[in-house]
């Protein structure tokens, strides 16, 4: 499994991983941070094509930047890519000495688990989504 930046031709296969319409996740790959996890090995040679395919997607990631702290906005896939696609916003908030936070729904063990293993700590009740309480996880950087 590799991780890749999205482009837009991932849009329809995050929106079924995410279960949410194509085109608000369209509006996600061109507005946040998006990275795909994909099963397709990269091409060896940086000038070669690569015609990856999105049914080859495992999970994605999206996050961005407000006041100073990285917030995942998006988050969905398999364990195994959920575990590996939180590295992407805690390696950017480690370079730009920022913390992370995400809000998970709290019947979403598959996420919750990745969460714990990446060292999140639970620090709250986050906001209602869809009727459904949430959990706001956060890591600090020192």
């Amino acid at each position: 499994m590799h991780v890749r930046d999205a482009v837009e031709a991932d849009a329809d296969h995050i929106a079924a991983i995410a279960d949410a319409p194509a085109e608000a996740m369209r509006d996600v790959v061109h507005d946040r941070t998006v990275r795909v996890a994909a099963v397709d090995e990269p091409p060896t040679d940086p000038n070669e094509d690569n015609d990856a395919d999105p049914a080859d997607l495992r999970g994605f990631v999206a996050f961005d930047v407000r006041d100073g702290v990285v917030h995942v906005t998006g988050l969905g896939g398999t364990a195994d890519a959920c575990k590996r696609l939180l590295e992407e916003p805690m390696r950017f908030a480690a370079a730009e000495d920022m913390p992370v936070e995400l809000l998970l729904v709290d019947d979403e063990s598959t996420l919750r688990d990745a969460a714990a293993e990446a060292g999140f700590d639970a620090v709250g009740d986050g906001p209602r989504f869809e009727g459904k309480p949430t959990t706001r996880y956060r890591i600090e950087r020192d």
